[in-house]
């Protein structure tokens, strides 16, 4: 049996987002694995202007891919993102909000808590 995924407190993973289904292995949660070859660990709250720089990286991410059952993201959707495309964006001062408590704790070998709490929001 596989052990829970845990956040960046060290407790239970929550849902990130449902609607559209997010996360690597599409459960809802920022899990990551082996199998996550891009480290979606972050729990963002995306934004036109952050859509707008991620498709300028060459990811749309608001494109649908109708294959992959993936509708297309819109401003205020949940998603699981790569943390180096969200720390991209906070470098370039576009990085969107963040639920820290569907944040996966790999997150913190990338990025430390203080920062990650500037950009927190309330579970919605």
């Amino acid at each position: 049996m596989k052990d829970a995924s845990l956040n960046i407190f060290g407790a239970p993973l929550i849902v990130c987002g449902t609607n559209p289904l997010t996360g690597a292995f599409r459960n809802g949660c920022c899990d990551t694995g082996q199998l996550d070859t891009g480290t979606h660990t972050v729990c963002a709250i995306v934004t036109d202007t952050f859509l707008s720089f991620s498709k300028r990286k060459g990811n749309d991410l608001t494109r649908p891919y109708p294959l992959y059952n993936f509708p297309g993201l819109v401003a205020g959707d949940r998603w699981c993102l790569c943390i180096l495309r969200w720390l991209e964006a906070y470098k370039a001062g576009v990085a969107p909000k963040i639920i820290l408590d569907a944040c996966h704790q790999k997150t913190l070998d990338y990025v430390s808590l203080d920062i990650l709490k500037k950009y927190a929001v309330d579970y919605l």
